[in-house]
């Protein structure tokens, strides 16, 4: 059977491409930047029945999008994304799981001349094994080393690149000679699409604790800016209400007005003896915690005193 010609290609991406839209409400934009095809393949097979994945050039994708905007405006928030190399990650599942499942794929790479560091690449001190005659390599990156048992030795650890930075052909051939693979690659994500939301994938790892500690803090702020400007909301009514009934029982206290919630407040003041009585089992169990440290200390100073009582009388 013959290749299906660049039109009927084109057509079939096209249909496969707004099918996968219909049928999943949820994708991840991921940057495909040195993935190799043999990687794809255990990716792939890795999110086979929880996910699908689809790569192809950004017109059509861009295309493809378009074309399909009015049947579903949200996917037009997709578009600004589609850039460099990208492509989906199409799933009905849980976005953590997937997520995580994509970073679990990333395979060890070596460092390359000019490729964009990723992350802090440090030598470790080591005796690198090789001979003195390779000195140059280090002594161009300002890499400190001695010759030990001939062999060159790396006395410090030294990092050779930032976040950002630009491998250069030193760095590179030296990580080689090391065998160190400082950097991994796979399927990065970009940007997540959820029923007609785009948001950024650090948004996966907010958890139901962090928004309650977000929110109680909120509604706290609203009741005290409400309290101060004494405009009444659900956030403040309580407070208010708890603030007016210290005010009665203030002025209970002071007066002979009477009421049920004040009679303990009266009793109180009328009789301190009570609360002294009310404090004393709180002073009790105290107590006996407090009294081996006591008989500790009394200890120490005895025989401390006895041993001072003993030196003066070796001099007398």
């Amino acid at each position: 059977m013959g290749r299906e010609d660049k039109a009927t290609w084109k057509s079939n991406y096209f249909t496969k491409l707004i099918q996968l839209l219909e049928d999943y409400p949820k994708c991840f934009i991921v940057s495909t930047d040195n993935v190799g095809s043999k990687q794809m393949q255990q990716i792939r097979i890795s999110l086979r029945g929880s996910a699908v994945v689809l790569m192809g050039k950004n017109t059509m994708m861009r295309k493809a999008i378009r074309g399909h905007v009015e049947r579903n405006p949200g996917l037009e928030k997709i578009l600004p994304h589609i850039k460099g190399n990208v492509g989906f990650v199409f799933t009905r599942n849980d976005l953590v799981e997937i997520r995580d499942k994509l970073l679990e794929n990333k395979v060890r790479a070596p460092a390359r001349a000019g490729a964009i560091a990723s992350v802090p690449v440090i030598i470790p001190a080591q005796n690198t094994g090789l001979a003195p005659d390779k000195t140059s390599f280090f002594q161009a990156l300002s890499i400190p080393t001695k010759i030990s048992k001939a062999t060159i030795e790396i006395i410090n650890d030294i990092p050779i690149l930032k976040p950002g930075d630009k491998v250069g052909p030193s760095e590179a051939t030296l990580l080689n000679m090391l065998n160190i693979s400082p950097f991994s690659y796979g399927l990065q994500v970009e940007q997540v699409y959820d029923s007609g939301t785009i948001f950024a994938p650090a948004i996966l790892d907010i958890k139901p604790e962090d928004l309650l500690d977000k929110f109680l803090a909120g509604v706290a702020n609203l009741a005290a800016v409400c309290l101060s400007i004494g405009y009444p909301t659900a956030a403040s009514v309580p407070h208010s209400v708890a603030n007016g009934f210290r005010n009665l029982l203030a002025v209970a206290a002071a007066t002979e007005v009477e009421f049920k919630e004040a009679a303990t407040i009266k009793e109180f003041i009328k009789d301190p003896s009570k609360f002294a009585s009310a404090a004393a089992p709180t002073a009790a169990v105290a107590a006996p915690a407090a009294q081996p440290e006591a008989a500790k200390a009394e200890e120490k100073e005895a025989s401390e005193s006895e041993d001072d009582d003993m030196g003066f009388s070796l001099f007398d």
